[in-house]
């Protein structure tokens, strides 16, 4: 299936991945296959990189960070995201161990510095007019400081650090929601960032009888909120700076979401019920695309598999159309080994990083060019067959993932916190697992914590992948201008087209007429969009990145309805994007 190389992705492939004196994809894979065998015992070293760089040959790939810095020199990570702790104090740590702002933002810049992107979850700052305990001065609140945060990224990627993605999450039940929600409407304010709203099951609930939802905090309000009337609860000493129908702050959301496409929502007690972990760690945020909620200093380690190299006779040209699912399972357990051995030999830009990666050794083994593969199965990505395929994959991803992990085990010790009884107890990822891998796993416990993310994959697509569909979405358009920006800040546009088109053209003929299977993101439904999540999270033991795409007049009462389906299916996460084209990056044709 190979085709002659276009020119986006070999301007990809250059500016991202190739070190000095590499001049092609197969010079990469071998840096990276010698740079993970390296994890192995000595003896073993060779014969793990011969038998990495056929993997990574048949369809295997890891995250940009990986690709890019694995066997290079310097001070670079594998790691392309972390979370990262912010609390309520200037510098040094607040009364709860967690590092000021200050010292949050010189661990964000060091990070950012080595190569990650980084997510937060502000809410531990006091609001907007909470009182300081020098001088009677009052608190400015998160949205100042998540400013300063953005300003630090900007300067960084001035010094040439890579751009510095970064995730804000803020509580539903801070005080200072609404301004955060309104923040991005501001044009060009937060432009480093993506803001998501952490949205509990207690306020859905309140949502959904029209009550009250009281906005809260631990820091005393300054004499403006005494006056305006707020109060301490008694049952968990935090003041209630003002209540607020949970209508009206829903509406707000969604009213920003609908205009500028952000805030995202995060369904956070779903998270950490779903989390094998969830007696040892509480999740309050997620990496910058949202695929990794993570704990406090935890990280992205993470690698997909390309699905359109696991599809034999496609468009039925040869025979018919199949899934090598056995290729694929084996796939799987080698990517297991991989990811895992790349938490050995990264670099750490914190010392707290590297301690959190170590007891858990979380990973995350994906998908790209889900939509792609689809096509070329002829399955259509928003009708019931393509759900079902996607299932099928996701369902064959998780348990040959579970089992590899639970057999690497067996040979390096499982995750040092490791725990069979709160592991597989009600209610974790792992308890919903097949009986025998459960029975497996218990006797022999589990090397990672989590194995599963489905990350958007993008900028390793298009250099590895011919730029097929981007994780598990469909493909954006056929043919259409993309937007590279150039290191002088300049930017400028070059041709793309989307590799199931380009096959299909190839082999049937620039005239032939498309088959019913090839439907692109603008021309699916939201509510199928909707329901491809669905049918792959209950197999993703970590998040999903998907952006479910709305059509130009799609209405905001159907929009709306959207959120709550989202919450009743058990989703961890929704984002949605409506295309601007005098905002977006991408320009269709």
């Amino acid at each position: 299936m190979d085709l002659p190389a276009q020119q986006l992705s070999q301007t990809v492939l250059a500016s991202k991945y190739l070190q000095p004196g590499e001049s092609s994809i197969d010079q990469v894979l071998n840096r990276v296959a010698h740079a993970v065998a390296s994890a192995e015992p000595p003896e073993q070293q060779k014969r793990y990189e011969k038998i990495f760089l056929e993997h990574l040959r048949l369809g295997a790939i890891g995250a940009g960070r990986i690709m890019a810095n694995a066997g290079s020199l310097g001070e670079a990570t594998l790691m392309n995201c972390f979370v990262q702790p912010v609390g309520d104090s200037m510098s040094g740590h607040d009364e709860n161990g967690l590092p000021g702002i200050y010292e949050a933002l010189r661990e964000s810049a060091e990070t950012m510095r080595c190569g990650g992107g980084v997510g937060y979850d502000f809410s531990a700052i006091r609001p907007n007019g909470a009182e300081l305990s020098s001088r009677g001065a009052v608190a400015s609140g998160p949205c100042r400081f998540i400013d300063l945060f953005d300003a630090s990224a900007s300067a960084l990627q001035s010094a040439g650090a890579r751009r510095g993605a970064q995730m804000g999450v803020l509580r539903i039940d801070h005080p200072d929601i609404l301004e955060f929600i309104a923040a991005k409407r501001a044009p060009g304010r937060w432009s480093n960032f993506n803001i998501s709203v952490a949205v509990n099951d207690a306020f859905m609930d309140s949502l959904q009888h029209n009550a009250s939802w009281p906005l809260v905090h631990s820091a005393r309000p300054g004499p403006e909120w005494i006056a305006r009337g707020a109060l301490q609860r008694e049952a968990d000493s935090k003041w209630v700076y003002q209540s607020l129908p949970a209508r009206v702050i829903w509406q707000s959301l969604l009213a920003a979401a609908y205009e500028v496409s952000e805030p995202g929502v995060l369904f956070i007690d779903q998270i950490n019920r779903d989390n094998n972990l969830h007696d040892r760690e509480v999740i309050s945020a997620t990496n910058p695309c949202g695929e990794q909620p993570l704990p406090a200093y935890g990280s992205c380690d993470l690698g997909p598999l390309i699905l359109p190299r696991f599809v034999v006779h496609p468009f039925n040209r040869g025979g018919v159309a199949a899934f090598d699912f056995k290729k694929f399972i084996a796939a799987t357990r080698l990517q297991v080994r991989m990811l895992d051995n790349v938490l050995d030999i990264t670099y750490w830009p914190l010392t707290q990083q590297q301690t959190e990666a170590v007891s858990k050794r979380r990973i995350g083994i994906g998908f790209t060019g889900l939509g792609d593969a689809l096509i070329m199965l002829g399955l259509r990505y928003d009708r019931p067959e393509g759900r079902h395929m996607a299932t099928k994959i996701a369902r064959t991803l998780r348990d040959a993932a579970y089992i590899a992990s639970a057999e690497l085990a067996q040979e390096k010790g499982p995750f040092p916190l490791f725990n069979a009884k709160t592991f597989l107890s009600d209610g974790t990822f792992a308890s919903r697992l097949p009986a025998a891998i459960k029975k497996q796993i218990s006797m022999a416990g589990c090397r990672n914590s989590h194995l599963l993310s489905i990350a958007p994959a993008g900028s390793v697509s298009i250099a590895f992948a011919d730029n097929t569909s981007n994780g598990i979405e469909p493909a954006f358009a056929w043919s259409y201008q993309r937007r590279i920006h150039e290191p002088s800040g300049q930017h400028r546009e070059i041709p793309a087209e989307n590799y199931a088109w380009r096959l299909y053209r190839a082999w049937f003929g620039q005239s032939a007429a498309l088959p019913a299977a090839f439907v692109c993101a603008h021309e699916i439904e939201p509510r199928s969009h909707l329901a491809m999540m669905r049918s792959v999270q209950p197999f993703i033991d970590a998040g999903i990145s998907k952006t479910i795409n709305l059509p130009d007049g799609f209405p905001f009462f159907r929009f709306r309805e959207l959120y709550l389906m989202a919450w009743r299916y058990g989703l961890k996460g929704l984002t949605t994007f409506r295309l601007n084209p005098a905002r977006d990056a991408v320009l269709l044709r």
